[in-house]
């Protein structure tokens, strides 16, 4: 039996509806995929997870009672080509008192590179204790041929970390920056980034 003419141009509308709903999955799923990653470092910095250090407008103002060794750690990733390293290895501190740690950076090449970091802290645990009040994390670096900057980071250890049971026998910990050369585009999603995690951060210094 012939099908119906009249019906082929609904099965036309049928399918060119299945394929737009596919291809707007598709598009979806890509996209979550690329948001994920940011969103999740967004998280990780807000709140400590992962070994990432909380952010703080202001130094502490509650002084503790327990010395602790911060080591100093500076890695570049693939293809990045400055020098890169802590001005300190080691620093004792105390709990809840502002200190500073320089790092230096050099652009050895006969062209501008530009540079943004990752960091954490380790053993993770330490994250939601380690406060940085200044740091280098949140903005570009852009190195002409040749120069070499050094680069602060303000932090203390939350005296709270006195009354976590898992520290009582922990006396060390590591912050590590990883370097990594970006693009135009790759910069400014990053500043994009910045600017959404300030807020945040904002947001959360308000409510507490």
């Amino acid at each position: 039996m012939t099908r119906p003419q009249s019906a082929r141009p609904d099965l036309r509308q049928r399918n060119r509806n299945v394929m737009m709903l596919l291809v707007g999955l598709v598009t979806g799923m890509i996209g979550l995929a690329y948001a994920s990653v940011p969103l999740y470092e967004l998280f990780c910095r807000v709140t400590g997870f992962g070994g990432t250090p909380m952010r703080a407008e202001e130094a502490s103002v509650v002084t503790g009672t327990r010395d602790m060794v911060v080591t100093f750690n500076g890695d570049l990733a693939a293809g990045m080509p400055w020098h890169f390293r802590p001005a300190q290895n080691k620093m004792t501190v105390r709990t809840g008192i502002t200190y500073t740690a320089t790092y230096v950076a050099e652009n050895p090449t006969d062209h501008v590179v530009t540079g943004s970091s990752t960091f954490n802290v380790s053993p993770d645990i330490f994250g939601q204790y380690f406060v940085k009040v200044q740091c280098f994390c949140f903005e570009r670096q852009v190195l002409q041929p040749g120069e070499r900057v050094e680069m602060p980071v303000v932090f203390y250890l939350d005296p709270k970390l006195e009354e976590d049971p898992y520290l009582r026998k922990l006396t060390d910990v590591t912050l590590s920056y990883t370097f990594f050369q970006v693009e135009n585009d790759a910069a400014d999603a990053i500043g994009a980034e910045t600017a959404i995690l300030r807020t945040a951060e904002a947001g959360q210094g308000d409510g507490s």
